[in-house]
């Protein structure tokens, strides 16, 4: 099956992930998370695009931003893949590739999922039982978003400074979000959407950005699936 083409467009969040290859260790030590978080400063100033959330795990990445220009965000990816790989194979003798190939994105829908994305992206950690909260994990935005630490990488969204009027009465409200687990389902949607680059977004929005792109951006209803609003119409 052909891949689709990413949909990107300006001033819209997206959700990115970039993947070790096989799996792989992409980071060896805490420079070398240093050294990416540096460059993605630097690119995504370069090109204009506002990150506001991320995550360096050992062997992926997930980034959480929304670009000014509609090629904003794959020249941050391609500009930053490029210089982290010839970093590492520098660094530590190597050849060959360290991503598996192109970065996975999906446009979110801001007003119902960005703040649900941006918890799932900082939680990964303890989903993978590196620690039981995000607040411990050094290498997220969590440390920005949930204890204030000032990360030049990060531009608060409007959602995010909505949560309230000083900052850490927004950081007490963004904490508290974490006390409620993210539901299967929604869980389940993201991942869907990130792995076959479907919008992630409610009704409304995918409409929006179909009648904007020309293109379908949901996967087609299957016949008899009891999850469909088309089947429960009907039954």
């Amino acid at each position: 099956m052909a891949r689709l083409p990413r949909l990107n467009l300006p001033g819209i969040p997206q959700h990115v992930i970039q993947r070790g290859n096989n799996k792989q260790v992409s980071f060896f030590n805490d420079k070398d998370y240093a050294v990416y978080l540096d460059k993605l400063k630097l690119y995504s100033k370069k090109y204009s695009v506002a990150v506001h959330s991320y995550v360096l795990m050992t062997n992926h990445v997930h980034l959480l931003m929304t670009p000014e220009t509609e090629q904003g965000v794959s020249q941050v990816m391609q500009a930053l893949g490029r210089y982290y790989v010839r970093y590492i194979n520098q660094t530590y003798g190597r050849t060959g590739t360290l991503w598996e190939g192109r970065y996975k994105s999906t446009l979110v829908d801001g007003d119902n999922y960005f703040l649900t994305v941006s918890r799932y992206i900082e939680l990964n950690p303890v989903r993978a039982g590196m620690v039981a909260h995000p607040a411990e994990y050094p290498w997220s935005s969590n440390q920005r978003n949930a204890l204030g630490k000032p990360i030049e990488l990060i531009t608060p969204h409007l959602l995010y400074q909505a949560l309230a009027k000083t900052d850490k009465t927004r950081q007490k409200r963004y904490t508290a979000l974490f006390d409620k687990m993210i539901p299967d389902y929604t869980l389940e949607e993201i991942r869907h959407s990130i792995n076959r680059s479907w919008v992630l977004g409610g009704k409304h929005f995918k409409q929006q950005i179909e009648k904007q792109t020309g293109r379908r951006v949901s996967p087609l209803a299957r016949g008899g699936d009891r999850k469909s609003e088309e089947y429960r119409a009907k039954n």
